[in-house]
C-alpha cells in the first residue's frame, strides 16, 4: 500500500545576496494609498459646507423690528448750558414673540460733536417733567429699559435725555439717533 499523503517539495533556500520584492514605501505609502478617492472626499466636504451654510443662514441674528422718531421737544435748562429733550418714538415688533428692551441710547450730532446719553429711568423722567413742564405737552408713556413689546404689535413712548449743548445748537443739530437694544436681538436704530 502506498501512502496517500504526499509532501510538497521544499523550496530551495534564497541566497543572502539576492534582493527580495518587499518595498517599505508602499506600507507607509502615499496619499493615494491612504486617503479615499478624491471624488468621494470632495462630495463629503461639499455636503458639510452646505449643512454649515444652511445653519448659518437660518440662525443668524436679523432685525425684523422697526421704529421711528415721531417728535422731539428740547428745552434749555435755566442757568446751564444744557438741554433736556423729550423724544417720542414708536417701535413695531414684527416677530411672533414678545421682546424686552435692554437699553436705550440717544445720540445727537449737535454743537460740533456727537453727544450720547442713556434714557432716563421712569422715576427720574417723571420728576423731570414736573421740573420742566414744557416737556409735558407732547409726552406719552415713558419708554424705559425692561419695557415689553408684545408680539406683532406697536408701542409708542417718550424718552427723556439731556445733552451738554445750548438750545440753539441742539435745534441746528445735524442728526438725532435713537438706538433701542432688545435682549437677544439686533438694535433698532432710528435717525431723524
Amino acid at each position: 500500500m502506498s501512502d496517500p499523503t504526499v509532501t510538497p517539495p521544499v523550496p530551495p533556500p534564497v541566497p543572502p545576496d539576492q534582493p527580495s520584492d518587499f518595498d517599505i514605501s508602499e506600507e507607509y505609502g502615499t496619499a493615494r494609498k491612504n486617503l479615499p478617492p478624491a471624488g468621494i472626499l470632495l462630495i463629503c466636504v461639499a455636503v458639510v459646507a452646505v449643512i454649515v451654510a444652511a445653519y448659518v443662514l437660518t440662525h443668524r441674528a436679523h432685525t425684523v423690528n422697526a421704529g421711528s422718531i415721531d417728535d422731539v421737544v428740547a428745552v434749555q435748562l435755566p442757568g446751564q448750558e444744557m438741554v433736556m429733550a423729550a423724544v417720542n418714538v414708536s417701535i413695531h415688533n414684527n416677530e411672533e414673540k414678545p421682546i424686552w428692551i435692554k437699553a436705550i441710547q440717544v445720540t445727537a450730532d449737535a454743537g460740533g460733536s456727537k453727544q450720547t446719553d442713556e434714557a432716563a429711568p421712569a422715576v427720574d423722567a417723571q420728576r423731570y417733567l414736573q421740573a420742566v413742564p414744557e416737556l409735558k405737552q407732547h409726552a406719552l408713556n415713558f419708554l424705559t429699559a425692561e419695557t415689553q413689546v408684545n408680539a406683532m404689535s406697536k408701542i409708542s413712548g417718550t424718552i427723556i435725555v439731556t445733552f451738554p449743548v445750548k438750545a440753539d445748537a441742539f435745534a441746528a443739530r445735524k442728526s438725532l439717533s435713537v438706538s433701542i437694544t432688545p435682549y437677544d436681538e439686533l438694535p433698532i436704530v432710528m435717525t431723524k
